[in-house]
């Protein structure tokens, strides 16, 4: 079975992508994934952030998301995704704003309803 990996680099759209990122991050080619982002990204999300590509694939490793995209826009080097994401055996619908440069995502900013989560932990 070919993965992400053994497909030949393709210049396409920031949109594009950004999905081939999450679809790497649904099938856990992190190896992919983190080969979409920049060394320094940022990541900013309503339970915490990270500094740099490595502590952000630290957790993603641990949590092991998969995202259900519903929309995706695009606007120059920022992409927007609509998603419903599973999370902690929930799924929550959520919102990611990725910037990319030099076509590398450098920041990801990811909005949702964190009191599912948060009254889960609590049980």
């Amino acid at each position: 079975m070919a993965t992400m990996n053994d497909l030949a680099p393709v210049k396409t759209s920031a949109r594009g992508q950004v999905l081939s990122f999450v679809k790497a991050l649904n099938e856990e080619d992190f190896e992919f994934a983190r080969s979409c982002v920049s060394d320094d990204m940022r990541f900013e999300g309503v339970l915490g952030s990270r500094n740099g590509a490595e502590a952000y694939f630290n957790d993603m490793k641990k949590m092991k998301l998969k995202y259900d995209v519903k929309m995706a826009f695009e606007e120059g080097n920022d992409v927007c995704l609509l998603y419903n994401l599973q999370m902690s055996g929930l799924t929550i619908f959520g919102c990611g704003w990725y910037h990319l440069e030099n076509e590398k995502i450098t920041s990801l900013r990811v909005v949702f309803d964190p009191r599912p989560v948060l009254e889960k932990q609590q049980k």
